[in-house]
């Protein structure tokens, strides 16, 4: 070989292609982020995470303290006695014993109604999605119309329908409200349209499954990241649903946290201590809801990474 002769590179291998394309790829997602828009986007984040994070930490805070360092010290920092299960004892014991009762009404009104209205929703949805009949568009836009109306504005009326059929002051005033989510039906519908092929239902109706059965065994397990969100949904806004029981229920031993909470709250005028009461009731409130999301988090993974596709 001569000494002018430059020898010819190495063929790349498949690693090296492979590392390549993944620079390449790496690159055009970069390309047109600018170190400002992370900036405000990250910015942003922060502000709301702080938003939801600081109440509650105002909560865990406060309900560590007595009536006097409640008001006598920083609500962003322990007072100087630690009482957390002290307070506790005393919500649990208040009233005779009433807060536990207005926790098992609410895992009561939630698990129920969240349960129930999610299976609804999702049946609702895959056959808006699935199947063509007469009407499919009116109907699909009477959900779209329920999404748009609040749950405050047909309070009312509801107390009037069930207060004529006298159902008024019972858990069935509650629940059957509860097992209706139009948000849920239009989630359950859009997700159904895209994840559960239309191949697959065919095949299944040649093999001889009915329809409920393509419904439970096929549909079901691919609509499973919405069935969660769905359940997620209504059992938070039933859990913290306060407008419907306060029409609804006049008997104490029937009230939801929410509705149990406020009446304590309404009390602190002439009895300082329910403010200490209301406080940890508050955080106790909140944990069987954390303890869901950690829950069901798992599902929502799993979900997101069905589809994907290895580079």
């Amino acid at each position: 070989m001569s000494a002018l002769e430059t020898p010819a590179p190495p063929a790349p291998t498949p690693r090296r292609r492979k590392e390549r394309a993944t620079d390449s790829r790496a690159g055009a997602r970069d390309a047109g982020r600018r170190p400002t828009t992370t900036i405000i986007v990250t910015a942003i984040l922060v502000i709301v995470a702080l938003y939801f994070l600081v109440p509650v930490y105002w909560v865990v805070i406060n309900a560590t303290k007595s009536t006097e360092d409640l008001f006598g010290t920083s609500g962003f920092w322990f007072g100087e006695d630690f009482q957390l299960w002290e307070n506790i004892t005393s919500v649990l014991t208040a009233n005779n014993g009433i807060f536990p009762r207005w926790g098992l009404n609410s895992l009561v009104y939630s698990g129920i109604g969240s349960v129930l209205a999610t299976y609804f929703a999702a049946a609702a949805g895959y056959a808006l999605a699935k199947y063509r009949f007469p009407g499919r568009k009116f109907v699909y836009g009477l959900v779209l119309g329920g999404v748009l109306v609040p749950g405050t504005a047909v309070a009312l009326p509801l107390f009037f329908l069930f207060s004529s059929i006298g159902i008024t002051n019972t858990y069935w005033a509650v629940l059957i409200p509860s097992l209706v989510s139009p948000f849920g039906l239009f989630l359950a519908s859009i997700y159904a349209s895209a994840a559960v092929p239309d191949e697959m239902l065919e095949a299944g109706r040649l093999d001889g499954v009915g329809e409920l059965g393509l419904f439970h065994r096929l549909a079901l397990p691919q609509l499973t990241p919405a069935i969660v969100t769905i359940l997620l949904f209504q059992f938070v806004a039933i859990w913290n649903n306060y407008m419907l029981p306060l029409v609804m229920l006049a008997d104490e031993r029937l009230y939801p946290i929410t509705l149990g909470l406020d009446n304590w709250r309404a009390q602190t005028d002439r009895l300082p201590e329910f403010y200490q009461l209301t406080t940890t009731g508050a955080l106790l409130s909140v944990i069987p809801l954390a303890i869901l999301i950690l829950v069901l988090q798992r599902f929502w993974r799993g979900g997101l990474t069905e589809g994907s596709v290895k580079g």
